[in-house]
C-alpha cells in the first residue's frame, strides 16, 4: 500500500495533467460541432481498421482449415476425372474387342496431404508429407501438386512419408509427348529446379515447342496423362537414335504445399505378375 501511495505522489503531476486533458478534450468536442464531427469520423476510421485487422487475423488463422477442404475437394474432383477417364478407356477397348476385359474404374484415389520439409538444392533431393502408413501411404506411390508430378514415396512412417523429388539425379520417370506413342525417360541434371530433359526419344518422333510433356502410364506410380511440363528445346547429342528434349517443369518445387498421394488398386497385383519367373 505504501509503495502504491508512493507511486501515485510520485506521479501525481502526469495524472493531474492527463485528467485536465481529457476533460478539455470531452468539452471541445461537446461544444463544437465541428470537432465532434471529426471525432465520429476519426472514432469510425479507428474501429474500421481495428476491426479489419482482427479480421485479416482471423481469416489467417482459419487458412489452414480452409486449405484441407480445398485439398480434399480437389482430391475427390481429380479421382472422379480419372475414374472417367478409365471408363472411356474401357469403352474403347469393348469397342475395339468384345473379348477384351475392362478395367476396374475405380483403379486409382487419392490421398490428400501436405508438404512440410523439402529440399531443391541438393543432387539428390526429397520431400516430406504428412501422411503415412496409418493414413494408407505405401512406398511406391506417385505424387502429384495441382500442377503435375513432384516425386514418388520411398519411405513412410506411421504418420510422415518422404518422397524421391523429381529433382533428384537417380531418379528417372516414364513420360510421353502428350496426344503421341512417343515415349522417353525423364530425368534431372541438377542445378536447375524449373528444368528438366526427357531423354530416349525416337528420332522419327514429332513434336514443336510448346507442346506437354505428360506421365506414360507404364507403370503403377502414375496414370497416363498427368503433367510434367512443357517443351522448351531440343538437346545436340552424339546419338543418332534418340533426341534429348528439354523440359520446363509444371510444378514450383520451391513452393510444394498441397499435394496428394496416387492409390493403384491394382498396383499389388500388376507388380506380382511383372515379377513373375
Amino acid at each position: 500500500m505504501r509503495n502504491l501511495l508512493n507511486f501515485l505522489i510520485k506521479y501525481s503531476t502526469w495524472f493531474v495533467f492527463t485528467f485536465y486533458v481529457l476533460i478539455s478534450c470531452i468539452l471541445l468536442v461537446r461544444s463544437s460541432q465541428n470537432h465532434h464531427f471529426l471525432y465520429l469520423s476519426s472514432a469510425n476510421a479507428a474501429g474500421e481498421l481495428v476491426y479489419g485487422t482482427v479480421s485479416e487475423i482471423s481469416e489467417y488463422f482459419n487458412l489452414l482449415s480452409v486449405n484441407r477442404r480445398l485439398q480434399e475437394s480437389n482430391a475427390k474432383l481429380q479421382n472422379e476425372v480419372l475414374n472417367l477417364r478409365n471408363e472411356l478407356a474401357q469403352y474403347k477397348v469393348l469397342l475395339q474387342d468384345t473379348a477384351a476385359s475392362a478395367w476396374n474404374i475405380d483403379r486409382f484415389g487419392y490421398i490428400g496431404a501436405s508438404v512440410i520439409n523439402n529440399s531443391t538444392r541438393h543432387p539428390r533431393n526429397y520431400f516430406t508429407i504428412d501422411r503415412g502408413s496409418a493414413d494408407g501411404v505405401r512406398p511406391g506411390m506417385g505424387v502429384i501438386d495441382q500442377s503435375g508430378i513432384i516425386g514418388i514415396v520411398d519411405i513412410t512412417g506411421r504418420h510422415t512419408s518422404r518422397a524421391i523429388s523429381v529433382l533428384n539425379q537417380s531418379q528417372r520417370f516414364s513420360a510421353k509427348i502428350k496426344d503421341t506413342p512417343y515415349i522417353g525417360s525423364l530425368a534431372w541434371h541438377g542445378g536447375d529446379p524449373t528444368v528438366a530433359y526427357l531423354e530416349e526419344v525416337p528420332r522419327h518422333a514429332r513434336y514443336h515447342l510448346g507442346d506437354t510433356v505428360v506421365s506414360s502410364g507404364f507403370s503403377t506410380t502414375f496414370p497416363e496423362g498427368i503433367d510434367i511440363g512443357t517443351i522448351i528445346g531440343r538437346v545436340k547429342t552424339h546419338d543418332d537414335t534418340f533426341y534429348v528434349l528439354k523440359i520446363r517443369l509444371a510444378s514450383n518445387f520451391k513452393a510444394l504445399g498441397s499435394v496428394r498421394i496416387i492409390k493403384d488398386q491394382l498396383k499389388h497385383e500388376l507388380d506380382s505378375i511383372q515379377s513373375f519367373e
